[in-house]
């Protein structure tokens, strides 16, 4: 990819979208992509008959609407579709909350309207005769919806702009396969489900064959909906796989992500079977996703490397990562979003616990990996549950705060950082959204009414979390107390 066509303006957002899509599809063509002429000549084909618009909610969900593509040519392409706000000012049972300013019966629960980014658009081919393409949002007078994650996200990348800084970000997700499907597993209450291996299978080729049919259906779906897809492996809980795509500029990593995680489960779905991306599914080890980032200047020159300087280091990457180290107790709650997320955090789990960097070093929060050009850093704070566009707008705003700021790091923590005494990530939802509130850094890069709109979904998640009577509960209360 050139990375000299990657920096979204204000004034022309859409086509420097199209010019990221168009440099990577350049580099690396993938089948599944398509061109809105390639769009129109398969609906006169009649190989495609539906469009689906959709775009990334704040629980990282994909929501949209699927629209015939006769009329989405005629219509929808030009103008986009209309969606009711609230789906900004929902839980995660879609019930419309109070709090947010955007959205509330006062307000009238309007329409905003989803407006397709076409260097997204792109075949789905677990879904026939069906296409997909990432809208933005906007407002009916045109003005963005600045609490959308892809929004957030594009004013961080604008930020990175004015710097000559592009950034490239991989997304690791693991999962847990089980046997039963997704209509069963919520009969079952989601208990005494199977997971589709008994043992650790951390590498193991043997019982992760079981569930090659489905991680292979997967891996090439994703590759026909455009994606460059490297690989699978088994993770150490039961049932538990990582499939990996190669980096790409954020935007596109972030937009394949929302396809990929909801493809997934679609394609698990068709196979009988279900799969969870919960942080922490049980009491063995959680479902992470670790986020690679690494930086480029706009001509495709790669800046984290130096090989002159400490351990092989630039300065831009030890400001950038002394950013990381200042701010990631700030701004953790974009990067563990649910109560659930902060049940991972447990030491001596591969789970991070201490704000702390080191050179290949799991224990901590932040593991730098790579040389010279491939030079990144690897936060292994989110979850499998996390928001990637809030995780990697939370990474640019940190390390944009270092480098701003030329902050200097810290010496590289050597050993076990979980015994070392380095402050602690939050270990809970309510701490992180303390700290969040608190947050100069995440006001002055984001925003109060991006602040203020995710304090409040962390204020819902709370309040019904702190109302519930868990199985918990019932086991240790019922008779023994």
């Amino acid at each position: 990819m050139n990375p000299s066509t990657a920096n979204p303006s204000t004034a022309n957002q859409h086509a420097a979208h199209a010019n990221v899509h168009a440099a990577n599809t350049a580099t690396h063509p993938r089948s599944g992509n398509l061109t809105l002429e390639e769009l129109t000549a398969a609906v006169e084909a009649r190989e495609i008959d539906t469009v689906i618009v959709a775009f990334t909610d704040m629980q990282g969900r994909l929501i949209g609407k699927r629209v015939s593509a006769r009329l989405f040519l005629e219509d929808a392409a030009a103008h986009g579709a209309e969606c009711c706000n609230y789906l900004l000012a929902v839980d995660v049972e879609m019930n419309t909350v109070d709090g947010y300013a955007m959205s509330s019966w006062e307000r009238g629960y309007g329409d905003m309207a989803m407006i397709p980014d076409f260097s997204t658009l792109r075949r789905i081919p677990w879904l026939p005769g069906t296409a997909l393409v990432t809208a933005d949002l906007k407002w009916l007078d045109d003005a963005p919806v600045v609490a959308s994650p892809r929004q957030i996200l594009i004013a961080q990348l604008e930020r990175l702009a004015e710097h000559g800084l592009v950034p490239f970000v991989g997304t690791e997700l693991e999962f847990i396969v089980f046997d039963d499907s997704f209509r069963e597993a919520w009969g079952k209450g989601y208990r005494d489900l199977r997971p589709a291996s008994d043992y650790n299978i951390d590498y193991a080729l043997l019982a992760s064959t079981r569930m090659e049919p489905l991680l292979r259906d997967i891996r090439n779906s994703m590759d026909g909906a455009g994606m460059y897809c490297e690989g699978v492996k088994g993770e150490c809980n039961l049932g538990q796989q990582e499939i990996a795509f190669r980096y790409d500029h954020a935007l596109v990593t972030c937009d394949n992500h929302s396809v990929y995680k909801n493809g997934a489960k679609e394609i698990a779905d068709r196979h009988g079977k279900s799969l969870t991306f919960m942080a922490k599914f049980n009491e063995r080890e959680g479902s992470s996703c670790h986020i690679h980032i690494s930086l480029r200047s706009t001509d495709g020159t790669p800046v984290f490397g130096d090989a002159d300087g400490p351990d092989g280091m630039s300065k831009v990457f030890r400001h950038f990562l002394a950013g990381q180290i200042a701010a990631m107790r700030e701004l953790t709650l974009f990067f563990a979003p649910n109560i659930n997320s902060y049940k991972r955090y447990v030491d001596g789990s591969f789970a991070p616990t201490a704000v702390a960097w080191g050179l290949d070093n799991r224990t901590c929060a932040l593991r730098v990996v790579g040389h010279g050009a491939g030079m990144r850093v690897e936060n292994r704070v989110p979850g499998g549950d996390v928001n990637q566009y809030l995780a990697v707008s939370a990474l640019i705003a940190a390390g944009l705060y270092g480098i701003e700021n030329e902050l200097e790091l810290e010496d590289a923590f050597v050993g076990n950082a979980y015994t070392g005494g380095a402050p602690r990530v939050p270990s809970t939802l309510r701490e992180a959204a303390e700290l969040f509130s608190q947050s100069a850094i995440a006001r002055a890069a984001f925003g109060d009414e991006v602040v203020d709109h995710y304090l409040n979904y962390a204020a819902v998640e709370l309040a019904a979390y702190d109302a519930a009577v868990t199985d918990w509960e019932r086991v240790r209360g019922f008779e023994r107390l």
